[in-house]
């Protein structure tokens, strides 16, 4: 049984009643992000939490078409449990579900020791790793996704919501004839996700909305119970918000994108070097060397679908090569030109399906590496940032992305070889149930005339 403070339970079951609260739900990210959980009534709150509430270990490894890929300790094994325990500083009401609070477990064995597949327990473990050294990551999440609304002329039963042509930054009706991005960007604020803008992003129906940047955990919690939410109050109006990288061949993809800086345990911003060319610090450019060197592995937790691929590519706005650049959005890592207090990196290799915690894992776990190593950065792009002669380019598919993953070792050991080993068997089996689907695509290229 793991060790748990048990103290802070039931003073929290006695706030929530008292706000009006009747239920929590507990949840906790899986491989892919999703979140997982289960609704506790709070009056048996205390009791039925404080020693664990068993999950279904394999609940990590079940695919969004609801299959069980056997990971270790899964199927093979019996399906055993895993115990959640809640993080009581993050439990939130819910705005838009009166009476409900949400609240992040942590997930343990049931020998007490953690679950070093969890996504939260790995990210965590590097951000301990930061703090041996005096160090702080912050990171500022950025997400774009599209909505949809029902259309029964659609083969898939959806089209874009607010479809319009060059709705690029605009506000307002224009571009959300129904409100739905000002009304969820109310509620948002509501939740103690600390969001901080919306607008319309370049394609008809996709929108991004951007979260305070705060040390790496709480960032990676507010972004992940973000997504939860924003699909949330889509369905609420009979809509679907997908963070699908790239759902359609006419428009543009989702990224995530991720504002990354380091402090020191007195408040100073690290990444700042005012004597340099470039006004970086030699702490910052070997965080960039060691975020290109680990590129290809880091590709596979920050694009981790097949449709991940679709997105990249000359002129699209994502990254195609292994590059980074002062103010340059065509470049991998973009050094936006504030300096001082804000002197930061922007990587923009992710997509929006890469799971919160392991996206924001793999970049400190990858800048950290730099760090130790000392590894320097070639010299930054300036201009075009899709020449593959200045370059190398990034995996071009989800299981080149899983190779490099696992050829890293280095990179592997960071994150933790249980994980990896969960997240690469989780992702070939994605791979093998693809390479045998029939898609629309083969029957419109080969009925007609084959």
């Amino acid at each position: 049984m793991a060790h748990f403070d048990t103290s802070g339970l039931q003073p929290a079951q006695d706030r929530l009643t008292a706000e009006g609260i009747d239920v929590v739900r507990l949840g906790y990210a899986d491989l892919i992000g999703a979140d997982r959980g289960r609704d506790v009534l709070v009056n048996r709150f205390a009791r039925t939490v404080g020693s664990g509430v068993a999950f279904c270990r394999s609940v990590y490894g079940t695919t969004p078409r609801g299959g069980v890929v056997d990971i270790e300790g899964g199927l093979s094994d019996g399906l055993p449990d895993i115990q959640a325990f809640p993080d009581i500083a993050t439990l939130l009401p819910v705005p838009w579900e009166p009476g409900v609070a949400h609240c992040i477990a942590d997930l343990y064995n049931p020998d007490g020791s953690p679950s070093q597949e969890s996504p939260r327990y790995v990210l965590r473990q590097i951000c301990e790793q930061y703090a041996e050294l005096g160090l702080t990551p912050i990171v500022g999440p950025e997400l774009e996704f599209y909505i949809l609304e029902q259309a029964d002329e659609s083969p898939s039963g959806w089209k874009r919501y607010g479809e319009g042509t060059g709705n690029v930054y605009t506000s307002g009706l224009k571009g959300d004839p129904q409100n739905v991005l000002l009304n969820s960007l109310r509620l948002l604020g509501n939740y103690g996700l600390e969001v901080i803008s919306a607008n319309h992003e370049f394609s008809s129906g996709q929108f991004e909305i951007n979260l305070w940047h705060g040390e790496a955990l709480d960032a990676a919690d507010r972004a992940h119970r973000f997504k939860s939410a924003v699909k949330e109050l889509a369905r609420q109006l009979g809509h679907l918000a997908t963070f699908m990288p790239k759902p359609f061949n006419d428009e543009g993809g989702s990224g995530y994108h991720l504002h990354f800086s380091i402090w020191s345990e007195d408040q100073r911003a690290l990444f700042d070097g005012p004597d340099d060319p470039h006004g970086l610090s030699e702490l910052a450019r070997h965080a960039v060397g060691g975020i290109l060197e680990h590129a290809p592995a880091l590709a596979a937790v920050s694009n981790p679908t097949i449709n991940s691929y679709k997105r990249f590519g000359p002129d699209t706005l994502a990254p195609w090569l292994i590059d980074w650049g002062m103010d340059n959005r065509s470049a991998m890592v973009r050094i936006p030109p504030e300096r001082g207090s804000a002197s930061r990196m922007e990587l923009r290799l992710g997509d929006a399906s890469a799971n919160s915690y392991l996206a924001i894992a793999g970049m400190l776990g990858a800048a950290l590496l730099g760090i130790r190593n000392k590894t320097e950065p070639p010299e930054p792009l300036v201009g075009y940032g899709y020449d593959v002669t200045k370059s190398a380019k990034l995996p071009t598919s989800l299981g080149a992305a899983l190779d490099a993953l696992e050829a890293d070792s280095e990179f592997a050991d960071l994150l933790g070889r249980p994980l990896v080993e969960a997240f690469v068997t989780y992702k070939r089996d994605e791979i093998e149930r693809f390479s045998s689907w029939i898609t629309d695509w083969e029957f419109h290229e080969y009925t007609y005339h084959i």
